[in-house]
């Protein structure tokens, strides 16, 4: 790979801190990461300037980091990956590479990091903080290490022996740790928050208040919602930050979403998403909606698509579903896989001419539109081009057997047109 196709500048402004309270080097890498720096033991700013070092010395030298195959196999199917927002957030543009790089205000800093051996004097300012795995939902494809119901339910289940450690948010001296380090830092520029459901967590409020309070509000707050909640007094606190980015999660308009997220009622789901796109209306906020397509969601992904469409909103996804693997549209047969890209493509064929490549902004208004039929695209070629993993199904029934011996409720109810080559597999 040439340095255009690896270079990314997310370890100069980026991090993430799990649920766990793992420190990782990139805000897009997986909550599972586990590594041996983890905020109760290290200092933040000295993770971020030194033992982040040997990324961005890989970055430089054009080598490719194993961590970054999301954002990889994302630019291999069209979907835009965060490596190129984050290139865009530093002025970078992929298509005159060399000639943006030079000129990027970020320039003097990876000259820096060159001749330094990775090092950086700057601060983390795009935070990706996962605040903990409290959760009100199970959703089907969702780990342990994100959602504490569905933790309870898999040890149950004896599907995993033992249920992951404590969040770190529930240690209040580790929190106000976490605040200390957002307060040094001279200027904020965007805090997203996951979990769990965030807006279910102490911490989410507790960490808003305290930058309120002290006057810092100069960043963009992100969220991600399960659409089960509202909170009044939360949209109050939200606007005193200088914007606010609404994710809310929904798979499919279908029935199915119902299994997919369970327990969730997707009739009550969908009065929630419109709810949530009338506040970020209100308050002029971004809103987008978060979604990851799985074999039981990618043939009903053209109906949210046609959602958003018709209310620009966006459809973004971090990365395509990496675990479960089982749970990945690549584990349909090809005849299933082909049925669902024609389906899409369908879709997509009927508002061809507002269709524009390489849309980076998803949340300019104006390209909305031709982002998603971008998007929409970018799962075409995933179905039709994305290595066969029809050799998981028996791990997909295993799985989906137990969980619904325990949700008392059945797949094929939703879904029957899959019943053949799911009974073929030993459903």
């Amino acid at each position: 790979m040439n340095l255009k196709d690896t270079f990314c500048s997310s370890p100069w402004i980026s991090m993430r801190i799990t649920n766990q309270g793992n420190l990782v080097f990139c805000r897009g890498a997986g909550s599972t990461t586990q590594t041996e720096y983890n905020i109760s033991n290290t200092d933040i700013v000295d993770y971020f300037q030194n033992h982040m070092s040997e990324f961005r010395q890989k970055l430089l030298l054009g080598q490719t980091i194993n961590q970054c195959h999301r954002c990889h196999q994302m630019d291999t199917h069209g979907k835009v990956s965060l490596r190129k927002k984050q290139l865009a957030k530093v002025g970078v543009v992929p298509q005159h590479f060399e000639k943006t790089l030079l000129s990027s205000p970020f320039a003097d800093e990876f000259e820096y990091s060159l001749h330094s051996k990775g090092h950086t004097t700057l601060l983390p300012v795009d935070w990706q903080i996962d605040l903990g795995n409290y959760c009100n939902s199970a959703c089907i494809f969702c780990t342990p290490y994100d959602s504490s119901k569905l933790a309870k339910e898999l040890y149950d289940l004896g599907f995993i022996k033992q249920q992951p450690v404590k969040s770190w948010t529930s240690d209040t001296a580790l929190v106000d740790k976490f605040i200390q380090v957002l307060e040094s830092t001279p200027t904020l520029e965007y805090l997203h928050f996951i979990g769990g459901e965030p807006l279910i967590n102490p911490a989410f409020k507790r960490i808003l208040d305290r930058l309120h309070t002290i006057g810092k509000t100069e960043s963009i707050v992100g969220f991600t919602t399960n659409l089960t909640v509202y909170n009044d007094d939360l949209i109050s606190t939200l606007t005193k930050f200088r914007n606010v980015h609404i994710g809310v999660s929904i798979e499919t308009l279908h029935t199915v979403n119902d299994y997919i997220r369970y327990p969730i009622d997707t009739r009550q789901a969908k009065i929630q998403l419109d709810r949530w796109i009338q506040t970020a209306r209100q308050h002029n906020w971004s809103l987008q909606i978060r979604t990851t397509p799985t074999l039981f969601s990618i043939n009903f992904l053209d109906e949210l698509y046609e959602y958003a469409y018709q209310n620009n909103v966006v459809i973004e996804a971090c990365n395509f579903i990496e675990e479960p693997a089982f749970m990945r549209p690549s584990v349909l047969p090809e005849s299933y896989r082909l049925e669902a890209a024609q389906k899409l493509q369908k879709w997509i064929n009927q508002y061809n001419n507002d269709s524009n490549s390489d849309v980076l902004n998803a949340r300019d208004s104006k390209q909305v539109r031709s982002y998603l039929l971008q998007d929409a695209q970018s799962y075409v070629h995933y179905l039709k081009n994305e290595s066969d993993e029809t050799h998981r199904l028996p791990d997909l029934i295993n799985y989906i057997k137990g969980l619904e011996s325990n949700r008392n409720n059945v797949i094929l109810d939703y879904l029957p047109e899959y019943e053949n080559f799911l009974r073929s597999a030993g459903y």
